[in-house]
């Protein structure tokens, strides 16, 4: 493997602590128009950790702090993720989820969804689905009808409303491909050690209709488990073929620390030719955040202070 940039940052941290990224990637507004894009992103990325804060502030559990930060984070419209999803091919929006409670190991995910404005409240509702057996990932139709019955709010640009099974495609506001950053996610541990994992993502600008990266995807963009909770973003081909963030897991079961375990996934997604980013986080607070491309928005908060690059 050729020599390549690898970023490492790592902190060990007071329970409980959270925190977000909002992708991998170049970045290319943030050269050109610097200030203007950074200080809303920040903003938004403060908001992020704000509203998981005060989650587990409250006594709250690692699971809900994920979901209310990525959820703050779709709802901006800055990044690659709810209101700010990018089209496919036909124009439409088909957005991918899922969440992970390191506690239980139950697993929820959402793909190629048309409907809900927070597909990260949609994979929650599956993860909660009973009966047997419950599903852990709904696709397309599903999805949606999973998220209309949890009352979830529609896209902002749906236009019009739908039943579940005349559900058309959500199609965005004209925006550049690189008008938003990237994939979002969160990863928190609560006063207790429970982990939980979230991310949440619109896809590749200009997708082929129907196609889903590994945000969705348990132990691929995400997981958590008593262990470590991991989510992930860059190329999601290659972090599904490279079984990423279950990679870490088995890795640091197998004596390895969390540095080494995710510079390890790092290069398995290399192999498979994909690039980007993740953070991490261990039931006793040790952060790390490793990624390969040129800017990754990252931030933790716990109760010594908190951080947030671009």
């Amino acid at each position: 493997m050729g020599a390549r940039r690898l970023v490492v940052e790592s902190a060990s941290l007071s329970l409980p602590a959270i925190a977000v990224h909002g992708g991998a990637g170049t970045w290319r507004l943030l050269e050109e128009r610097g200030e203007e894009v950074r200080r809303p992103v920040h903003a938004a990325l403060a908001g992020a950790l704000e509203a998981g804060w005060d989650v587990l502030s409250r006594g709250g559990d690692a699971l809900s702090a994920v979901v209310e930060a990525v959820a703050l984070m779709e709802d901006s419209g800055l990044f690659n993720a709810g209101r700010g999803s990018v089209p496919t091919t036909a124009g439409a929006v088909e957005a991918d989820a899922s969440v992970m409670d390191g506690a239980t190991r139950r697993f929820g995910g959402v793909c190629a969804t048309t409907w809900p404005a927070n597909p990260v409240r949609a994979a929650l509702a599956v993860s909660g689905l009973g009966g047997g057996p419950a599903p852990v990932l709904l696709a397309g139709a599903g999805a949606d009808e999973v998220a209309m019955q949890a009352g979830l709010a529609p896209m902002p640009f749906l236009g019009r409303k739908v039943v579940p099974s005349g559900t058309p495609p959500s199609t965005p506001p004209s925006t550049p491909p690189d008008a938003t950053t990237g994939t979002v996610g969160a990863v928190a541990v609560g006063p207790s050690g429970g982990l939980a994992a979230a991310t949440s993502t619109g896809g590749l600008a200009g997708q082929r209709p129907g196609r889903v990266g590994d945000s969705a995807v348990a132990g691929a963009g995400t997981w958590a488990d008593e262990t470590v909770a991991v989510s992930a973003t860059g190329t999601g081909e290659a972090f599904i073929l490279a079984g990423f963030a279950r990679r870490v897991a088995w890795s640091l079961r197998g004596g390895s620390g969390l540095e080494a375990s995710l510079v390890a996934a790092i290069d398995a997604v290399v192999e498979w030719g994909g690039t980007g980013g993740t953070i991490a986080i261990t039931p006793g607070g040790r952060l790390s955040m490793v990624f390969m491309t040129p800017a990754m928005a990252r931030g933790w908060r716990a109760g010594e202070g908190s951080s947030i690059e671009i």
